[in-house]
């Protein structure tokens, strides 16, 4: 019987939002199911109590939303196998924790901090791994249950001290790790709360997960979860583990070096579509060598199987390049929306209408907006050169717009042609300074459309103002 698709996400609430390697493995996951008729489910992993931070939940899941990245279930979305938060699952790590116990596959461990302190210490002085030295492995079974009724503990996991550990992965195929190199890894904490790595199996069991695709940095950590699934009885999952999105220096992608909250992106006015096309670059090509499709096209196309071992770094220059490449695409009544939602509606849609055919080609991202066209909403209060030598100029060249009867970007640029002529001012110098003086900069779209847009009253005491 073939096992129905369901995948997951499952994003730690310890940081401001959500990741863009988690969008990242989102994404992938999403295509996936939704190729194969299958679930989208996200779970939330904030078992560590430590690093949480208060609201980040909800910023995860709104950018989740951002992106259209519709998740079948979840904490705020009914669903069969909940809870989907990890600290409201605790019950049952504690019970599968204690069977391994049982089992002789997992035990208590009693070490002190300042123990294992000093055991890592002796490790790194000799230049050997540290790992856990298993001093309290072989302690009797009855004596460390009795001893867990008074004392601290953790439960730990016991790993082979030989042979291999071995697992197929999608991308990479056989996977193999010696099993005393893979440390014995806590499973549950003193304060009853799971590691990630036995929550991350039992989680994946209870939830039906046919699909683990994560990033590739998890792979070392993935010897522990064979054991684990072995040790319950469980059948495994598919495993894949895709290339980590990296800096254009090939280190690990990082906000030292890079953006890497969804709430920036967002804030800068790149859209969500253009950022999942980016993304979907990172590991997957599109047949053809096509660079600019939509996601219900990249399901029709995707095949697992064809994920890339390496993937390209993150280039903002080529995000903003495929940003660009959607904006140009959109049609202006919904670009003009789409500013205008960025901007809060703190600018009139009239005029953010009327501006759009003159900067659709010059910006690469919402944010770009403002700076290029606030001069269509208030008047320069700075000059980027000095103007005041032009100042006659500009009253000769006020009075001429003001006999212009149709108020159009032609007419104004051969009113404004014939003040050139009369005044033998170098055509150049002479609309470079008139920019200046209507727009406050050097770089501004057209001059004589954006003055057609502002209307002779403005674009006249413009110039008489300098």
């Amino acid at each position: 019987m073939i096992k129905p698709v369901r995948v997951r996400i499952a994003p730690s609430p310890t940081g401001e939002d959500l990741h863009i390697g988690n969008v990242y493995t989102a994404l992938l996951n999403y295509v996936y199911a939704k190729k194969n008729n299958g679930i989208f489910i996200v779970r939330i992993e904030d078992t560590d109590r430590t690093r949480y931070v208060q609201g980040s939940e909800a910023r995860i899941l709104n950018s989740l939303k951002w992106f259209d990245l519709d998740y079948d279930e979840g904490p705020d979305t009914e669903g069969k196998y909940g809870p989907y938060r990890q600290s409201e699952r605790l019950n049952f790590y504690k019970k599968y924790a204690e069977e391994l116990v049982g089992k002789g596959k997992a035990y208590y461990c009693f070490c002190t901090s300042a123990r294992l302190e000093e055991m890592r210490k002796g490790q790194i002085a000799r230049k050997e791994p540290t790992l856990y030295d298993g001093f309290c492995k072989n302690i009797n079974s009855k004596e460390a249950k009795k001893r867990s009724l008074n004392e601290k503990y953790v439960i730990r996991l016991n790993v082979p001290d030989s042979g291999t550990t071995q697992f197929e992965d999608v991308i990479r195929g056989k996977v193999t790790f010696e099993n005393k190199l893979i440390d014995d890894q806590v499973l549950l904490k003193s304060d009853g709360y799971p590691t990630y790595h036995l929550a991350v199996v039992v989680d994946d069991y209870l939830m039906g997960i046919s699909h683990v695709i994560r990033a590739e940095d998890w792979i070392s950590s993935t010897p522990k979860h064979i054991l684990l699934y072995h040790y319950l009885g469980w059948e495994l999952p598919v495993f894949c583990h895709v290339p980590l999105i990296r800096n254009p220096d090939h280190s690990k992608l990082s906000k030292r070096k890079n953006p890497v909250w969804a709430s920036w992106y967002k804030d800068q006015g790149f859209l969500p579509e253009a950022i999942l096309n980016y993304l979907a670059q990172m590991g997957w090509s599109y047949p053809g060598d096509i660079e600019i499709y939509t996601i219900e096209e990249m399901i029709k196309k995707f095949d697992i199987a064809h994920l890339k071992a390496v993937g390209p770094s993150f280039d903002l220059k080529k995000l903003e390049w495929v940003n660009g490449e959607y904006i140009r695409k959109t049609e202006n009544p919904k670009l003009k929306d789409q500013i205008s939602n960025y901007l809060d509606h703190n600018y009139p849609e009239e005029i953010i209408g009327k501006t759009i055919p003159l900067v659709k080609e010059r910006i690469k991202k919402f944010s770009d907006y403002l700076p290029l066209s606030s001069f269509f909403f208030e008047k320069p209060t700075a000059y980027e050169i000095d103007i005041k030598a032009w100042k006659d100029i500009f009253a000769k060249t006020s009075e001429k717009l003001k006999s212009v009867k149709k108020w159009d970007a032609v007419s104004i640029g051969e009113a404004m042609q014939q003040v050139v002529n009369e005044t033998g001012k170098k055509s150049s110098d002479y609309f470079m300074a008139v920019r200046i003086a209507v727009t406050g900069r050097k770089v501004s779209p057209p001059l004589n459309e954006s003055m057609e847009i502002l209307g002779k009253e403005e674009s006249t005491e413009r110039l008489k103002l300098v």
